[in-house]
């Protein structure tokens, strides 16, 4: 258990340290329908599969809450909160509760 807290903590950093030193990632657009998002996730299954800096970009995270309602992860409906994770099958990577994605949802 130590030792898978430990590689979750160490992928969190390598994130932040991607997203701090500008790694550009698709923050639009946002999916507006259910097609929309569907198309997101094909395009991570289909390009990124277990490619941690491609799932970020078309995943188009960053590091900072987004929009008026300043969105984030922590209220979105795949965080998982006592572990600081997502857990949208696609995405299945440690993330702050601040951050935000284009895959948000409540």
């Amino acid at each position: 258990m130590k030792d898978n807290f430990q590689n979750e903590e160490r992928i969190r950093r390598e994130i932040a340290r991607l997203l701090k030193s500008g790694l550009k990632t698709e923050t639009a657009p946002f999916p507006e329908d259910s097609v929309a998002f569907a198309a997101i996730l094909s395009r991570i299954r289909d390009e990124a599969g277990n490619d941690l800096e491609k799932k970020l970009i078309i995943g188009g995270f960053t590091n900072y809450p987004v929009g008026e309602d300043r969105q984030r992860c922590q209220e979105c409906m795949y965080y998982l909160v006592h572990r600081r994770w997502c857990d949208l099958p696609e995405l299945d990577v440690p993330v702050e509760p601040d951050w935000w994605c284009r895959l948000w949802r409540i």
